[in-house]
């Protein structure tokens, strides 16, 4: 084993400050030797908070260097391919931050970089690392409660994003579905075979312009004979809201839960309790698991749980959803690909 994997980090917006601080100080066997923004400032207020001697607003200087091993990628969605693609050239593992890139094309390019270069790559799909969902695995697996045979999520953001964000984000199916896309592949060890997709602009009207909505419905299939539903919405006011369920043949998994604390408040006027705000809230732990399981790979030699083949699967889901939404009626996934390859 490895002793440590030196790394640096490209993209420094919330969550990639997110991972640099995990790797530069709560992921064994890690060493952030590098963070890289466009923007120089935010590159050297970074590195200084975390004690990095080095920084830059230039990717190429960062991939390039001998010294990392690894580059975590948290760069804008466009940047993807292109900074997989150097990075692979240049012989650095990848970790990638959903959605592998913004088109199925560039997702094939990145692929065939990951091969021919010999480099592991991880997808950020830190549901999958959630101690919540991790168990649900667990327990399904375990028979707990027979045969999958429905799938159930909501994704629920307390506000939509800026317009500038979703002009370049993929849209509402690419950019926040497909974390469920993903869990739905995960939990129900199934593959979908099918795509309904609805959605509608109901509180933010810039959408329209852009060719988004701010409130989806995914109905799935799946070729075990399962299906599912996945709301995704941009419209709860109320706190950052992420829950699932599986229902099996012999009882239920309920996944998640609206609370922040465990602690409900009793007076003459009810009962309150407080609501998670925010992702970072929700999903610390699993930000911090997903990249501790990404660092043990590379130190062990051994291909990630969540490879780019798993970020091609749930791009394709998506990409198929946006299609269906577009066309308004249901998409056969095999069909579908057959078509587009």
């Amino acid at each position: 084993m490895r002793e440590s994997i030196r790394c640096g980090v490209i993209g420094l917006g919330r969550l990639g400050c997110w991972h640099a601080l995990n790797l530069a100080s709560n992921i064994k066997g890690a060493k952030l030797v590098c963070v890289a923004d466009t923007v120089a400032e935010q590159a050297e207020k970074i590195a200084r908070e975390l004690g990095v001697s080095r920084w830059t607003n230039d990717p190429d200087r960062l991939l390039e260097d001998p010294e990392i091993d690894a580059v975590v990628i948290a760069a804008p969605t466009v940047a993807h391919a292109d900074l997989a693609i150097r990075a692979a050239r240049n012989g650095k593992h990848l970790f990638v931050e959903k959605p592998l890139t913004r088109h199925l094309e560039e997702t094939s390019a990145v692929i065939e970089a990951i091969r021919a270069n010999r480099v592991r790559c991880q997808v950020g799909f830190m549901r999958r690392f959630d101690p919540a969902y991790s168990e649900a695995k667990r327990r399904i697996a375990a028979g707990d409660i027979g045969a999958p045979i429905y799938f159930k999520a909501v994704s629920r953001d307390p506000v939509s994003p800026p317009a500038a964000f979703i002009a370049n984000s993929g849209g509402m199916f690419l950019d926040m579905a497909i974390h469920d896309y993903d869990a739905a592949r995960y939990l129900m060890g199934t593959e979908v075979t099918s795509v309904a997709a609805h959605g509608s602009v109901l509180a933010n009207d810039f959408m329209q312009a852009l060719g988004d909505v701010d409130q989806s419905l995914t109905y799935v299939t799946f070729d075990s004979g399962a299906a599912g539903d996945i709301e995704s919405s941009r419209n709860a006011g109320y706190g950052y809201d992420i829950r699932a369920e599986v229902v099996g043949t012999e009882g239920t998994l309920v996944i998640g839960s609206l609370r922040r604390r465990d602690v409900a408040l009793l007076t003459s006027k009810g009962r309150t309790h407080e609501i998670v705000p925010a992702f970072p809230e929700r999903f610390k732990d699993a930000f911090q698991l997903e990249m501790a399981h990404f660092i043990e790979a590379l130190r062990e030699g051994r291909t990630p749980a969540v490879t780019e083949e798993d970020g091609l699967a749930a791009q394709e889901i998506a990409a198929a959803a946006q299609a269906s939404f577009e066309a308004g009626r249901r998409i056969e996934l095999q069909e579908w690909r057959n078509r587009n390859r």
